[in-house]
């Protein structure tokens, strides 16, 4: 009996020895990498005003467009004068990357007490930045009271940036 107990025994460790083996032959692994890309900071520059140039109201209500390019329109009953021009801005980053534009709908003008709205237009909601950067530029219509007060109005807007 006793050499069936060992026989037993040892058939018992040849199997679980095979079993160890057949599982580890079955045993597979991967490798991945890990990556990081840097982008240099973004940076915008204002490099132009946008200017509804010089406006003589009428006796009705009107407005004075100034599209992306800083061509302008002048509406009905209005006097324009002067030199009009787009909003523009300079991008720096890093060639290639894509950023997007974002800023107000709007933006307020006052002298004073008094004040105009003028609803603003992007000439690009995004931009591939090349090796020399990227720039955009923002037109607007302005809406001119009847009679609207004399004065210098003016209101500021800020402009977003962001790679995508």
């Amino acid at each position: 009996m006793r050499t069936t107990g060992m026989k037993r025994a040892l058939t018992g460790a040849a199997i679980a020895a095979l079993a160890m083996t057949a599982s580890a032959a079955h045993a597979t692994s991967a490798t991945a990498t890990a990556k990081a890309k840097i982008l240099a900071p973004l940076t915008i520059l204002n490099t132009s005003d946008l200017d509804f140039g010089t406006i003589v109201s009428g006796t009705a209500a009107s407005t004075v467009a100034v599209s992306t390019a800083g061509a302008a329109t002048c509406g009905s009953g209005l006097t324009c004068i002067g030199t009009t021009s787009a909003a523009g801005f300079s991008l720096g980053g890093t060639s290639g990357a894509n950023v997007g534009i974002s800023g107000p709908a709007t933006v307020t003008l006052t002298a004073g007490s008094n004040s105009m709205t003028a609803a603003l237009t992007y000439s690009v909601p995004n931009l591939m930045l090349t090796a020399t950067g990227g720039s955009f530029t923002v037109g607007g219509t302005l809406n001119v009271g009847a009679n609207q007060a004399a004065g210098n109005y003016s209101g500021t807007f800020n402009v977003t940036a962001n790679y995508q």
